[in-house]
């Protein structure tokens, strides 16, 4: 399988660097997680997809050439297993010459993270991930499950031999724990981090903004509205008392034009 490559210019890059994981070592940076974007892109009424389950396309063509030079630049990607079902991903970068994670050109790839506490990612030998990886150009994916789960034997076959694992964590009812997950990251070596999706790991990650968990935010907003029943992104409101306590709030705000987009980067203020 042969995936077309995609060209960021260097000019085009500039106004991300601020939002990158650090080249050198950060040394106000816990050293048991990894440096964690958040990224994605929504329509004017915050919704990510016209439907539960339904892939749509919201980034014009430099937008979705700036995501892969985002994943070009972080050890890993991760989505939940509702973007893996709807989507059948291949989760690698394509920029053309362009350094990826660890090495130069198209082989520089970042690590797969698929959070899937139940099993439920019915994948085979034939799903894109794993034809990529046989054609050189992707990783195969690190699957997260929740302690307890057993997941078919044919799978785990397919997984393993193509050089990707489950990785078993505790879970509080059907969530695995955010801080668990990065930790783990950083004990498999990925020391960055890039959340693509979708709407319930990206709302959970929110939720917890508090742990100081997130760096970096990039957002792409897509001049449409996608209407109502869409899956949106909107993390629940906490009550202390009677008292409605603000949802996440970004800091060092930059916004940039880009084709018939905008992409909105800045960093989640923890409380």
């Amino acid at each position: 399988m042969t995936t077309s490559s995609l060209n960021f210019p260097a000019q085009d890059r500039a106004f991300l660097e601020p939002h990158l994981p650090p080249t050198t070592p950060d040394h106000h940076a816990s050293p048991l997680l990894p440096f964690t974007t958040l990224t994605f892109a929504t329509s004017l009424d915050s919704s990510i997809a016209a439907a539960p389950g339904t892939r749509t396309v919201l980034s014009g063509p430099q937008s979705k050439a700036m995501t892969h030079y985002l994943r070009s630049q972080h050890a890993a990607i991760l989505i939940g297993v509702g973007t893996a079902i709807a989507d059948n991903p291949g989760l690698n970068c394509r920029i053309a010459g362009v350094g990826g994670y660890g090495s130069p050109g198209l082989s520089g790839q970042p690590r797969p993270i698929i959070i899937d506490p139940s099993a439920r990612w019915a994948f085979a030998a034939a799903s894109k991930i794993f034809e990529l990886v046989r054609s050189g150009q992707g990783r195969a994916p690190f699957i997260v499950i929740a302690e307890g789960t057993v997941p078919a034997q044919a799978q785990r076959e397919v997984l393993e031999a193509h050089g990707g694992k489950f990785i078993v964590l505790p879970a509080v009812g059907k969530r695995v724990e955010w801080r668990a997950v990065l930790e783990c990251l950083v004990r498999e070596g990925l020391r960055s981090v890039m959340v693509e999706g979708g709407g319930e790991v990206i709302n959970s990650l929110l939720e917890t903004h508090g742990q100081g968990l997130v760096q970096s935010v990039v957002v792409t907003i897509a001049p449409t509205w996608l209407g109502r029943g869409g899956v949106v992104v909107s993390p629940e409101r906490r009550v202390e008392g009677a008292v409605a306590v603000p949802t996440p709030r970004l800091t060092d705000v930059k916004w940039y034009p880009f084709g018939e987009d905008v992409v909105l980067c800045g960093r989640l203020r923890a409380e």
